[in-house]
């Protein structure tokens, strides 16, 4: 497609937006403070950033550097300093090797991490609660890859199960997989394959309440290779699976589940357009929401909202984002058109949304962040956070557990991303004063 016509063609997709309300705060993405000028992500490892209230009330963000350092930040909410430390250098130069967090109930720092397909999972704890600068060594969880490998992290706890940890990640025939531990970590239970599906790679997101409920949203598979990706919803409780309705679907004992046992959110199997998921979190009463694109075409990202009302889901179109976000080199076919600029919940409040869509800038397209807010199912604002931006800004993160005097938001702005292995993105965040942050 020619460039003027790809312009028109975006033009005409942003009609469908909401015209933007505006912000008192918003600004060129250059001008928000940096927590990292070399750090990036990608969106199913998670949580990337969560904050935390012990001696410090701190937040801590993890990413892995353009070199493939993976790396862990404090951010101190009083004194206004950011820590920075290297858990495992030279890992590997790949976006998807980004680090997860999880507080521990005494309050040391564990973070996992694995390579792209990688035959190990990582986990490192700090030595000592709310410290990143004394580390014990890392280890190699006792997870046994297949001939696909491992990938993602995602670790939870539950408090009403003596807070066993739980941690997923792809792994067994490219499928979901996860262990438990009950003792913070230090012996794990064997791997076991919680998700099946025709599809090559489920991708799934991961949520909790942290004290009895986990909830997932996932895939058939990639939208690369499946033509009618669906998008699928289902909780965990007490050693049983549910629909968001309360249905019973399996035990721990009767695993792995049909992906179409669960809830269909989207059956892309009916509408013939494929999709993508990108985040899941629960409201106060446990009702669930989703946030994922839909594929009309590689050009054309659509972002769509879908929750449950306690007795049915709804799915509205929120607005389209554009294309790809990814600087495809001239001449050369775009290797990763599904990367959307990136959509997530609030999880203190899933009404609220974070997006990346291209917007018009002067004579240029720009990735630039929004805030959406839904009531009773209707968009009731649209406000800008970054505006005119130099770069690109794109996959938001809301920290988890945020609070007024530190960041809510993160996200990516991107130097260069030619490919999940050749990037160069640093790490921003939604504060007003760019120079009260030391490093």
């Amino acid at each position: 497609m020619s460039r003027p016509l790809y312009k028109m063609t975006i033009g005409l997709l942003m009609v469908s937006c909401l015209a933007i309300a505006g912000s008192a705060i918003a600004k060129p993405g250059q001008s928000f403070p940096t927590i990292s000028q070399d750090g990036g992500w990608c969106w199913f490892s998670d949580p990337r950033a969560v904050f935390y209230e012990g001696r410090f009330r701190r937040t801590y963000v993890g990413w892995i550097t353009s070199k493939g350092d993976v790396q862990v930040a404090g951010l101190d909410h009083k004194t206004r300093q950011v820590q920075t430390a290297t858990i495992h250098q030279g890992l590997e130069v790949d976006d998807h090797d980004n680090p997860s967090i999880l507080l521990l109930p005494d309050g040391r720092i564990a973070v996992f991490y694995t390579r792209h397909g990688g035959k190990e999972m990582f986990m490192r704890v700090t030595s000592a609660p709310e410290d990143i600068n004394d580390w014990r060594p890392v280890r190699r969880l006792p997870f046994v890859p297949d001939r696909f490998g491992i990938c993602y992290s995602n670790p939870v706890t539950l408090s009403a199960e003596a807070n066993r940890i739980y941690l997923f990640w792809r792994g067994l025939d490219y499928k979901p997989t996860f262990s438990y531990s009950d003792d913070l970590g230090d012996t794990w239970a064997g791997q076991r394959q919680f998700i099946t599906s025709p599809g090559a790679r489920p991708y799934v997101k991961v949520a909790s309440n942290g004290r009895d409920t986990i909830h997932f949203a996932f895939t058939d598979g990639h939208p690369r290779d499946e033509a009618t990706n669906s998008i699928y919803y289902m909780a965990y409780r007490a050693g049983r699976f549910y629909k968001a309705d309360g249905e019973l679907i399996a035990d721990l004992n009767s695993l792995p589940i049909e992906r179409r046992s669960a809830d269909i959110v989207y059956d892309g199997q009916r509408t013939k357009v494929r999709a993508w998921i990108w985040d899941v979190a629960a409201d106060s009463k446990g009702r669930p929401a989703i946030v994922y694109t839909r594929l009309p075409s590689e050009t054309d990202h659509r972002y769509h909202y879908a929750w449950w009302d306690g007795d049915r889901w709804h799915d509205i179109e929120l607005c389209a984002a554009g294309r790809w976000f990814p600087q495809t080199p001239q001449g050369q076919r775009e290797r990763e058109p599904h990367y959307s600029g990136g959509i997530v919940l609030d999880h203190n409040d899933p009404w609220i949304v974070y997006l990346a869509r291209q917007v018009q800038n002067g004579e240029d397209l720009r990735f630039e962040i929004e805030q959406y807010r839904i009531e009773n199912g209707k968009i009731v604002s649209v406000i800008s956070i970054t505006k005119e931006s130099d770069l690109d800004n794109v996959r938001p993160f809301v920290v988890r557990s945020y609070q007024p005097d530190g960041p809510r938001l993160l996200w990516l702005a991107v130097h260069r991303y030619i490919h999940y292995t050749d990037y160069q993105t640093a790490i921003k965040m939604d504060l007003l004063e760019p120079s009260g942050w030391q490093h």
